[in-house]
């Protein structure tokens, strides 16, 4: 376990970089994950949605606000919306608000990543978020 680390970061802090730098066309270059994999179970994401029971099937995110002190998440989603583990109707700009310690805590991947991705992140279950919306 450790820290991700540029370069500049980590002579901040009096630590070793671990060559985690990246950057956009606009920016300059600042910590950063590549080639995350994050480990599967055997669930598939129907099995999720039927664990889930009703709630909020999160295709795209808007923005985003955290408070690095608390952990107080906040963020604009777009997805489908499930009842009793099957998928109803499209939902559009709401919501979803949690605490990133408490989220972190509760998450349960599916076996759905797609291989072919640098990142392979399958879909993933998170209890106990607030949704808001209209």
């Amino acid at each position: 376990m450790g820290w991700t680390l540029d370069l500049a970061n980590a002579r901040k802090l009096g630590m070793e970089s671990t060559a985690s730098a990246a950057r956009s066309t606009g920016g300059t270059p600042s910590p950063s994950l590549t080639n995350v994999a994050l480990t599967p179970s055997a669930l598939s994401q129907a099995d999720l949605l039927a664990q889930m029971g009703t709630g909020l099937l999160i295709t795209g995110m808007i923005g985003s606000t955290i408070n690095p002190n608390t952990g107080d998440y906040s963020r604009g989603a777009n997805g489908f919306w499930v009842e009793k583990g099957e998928i109803t109707y499209p939902v559009n700009e709401c919501t979803v608000a949690g605490n990133l310690k408490d989220m972190l805590k509760s998450i349960t991947p599916a076996n759905d990543a797609r291989p072919h991705l640098s990142t392979l992140v399958p879909s993933l279950l998170l209890e106990g978020l607030t949704l808001a919306g209209d």
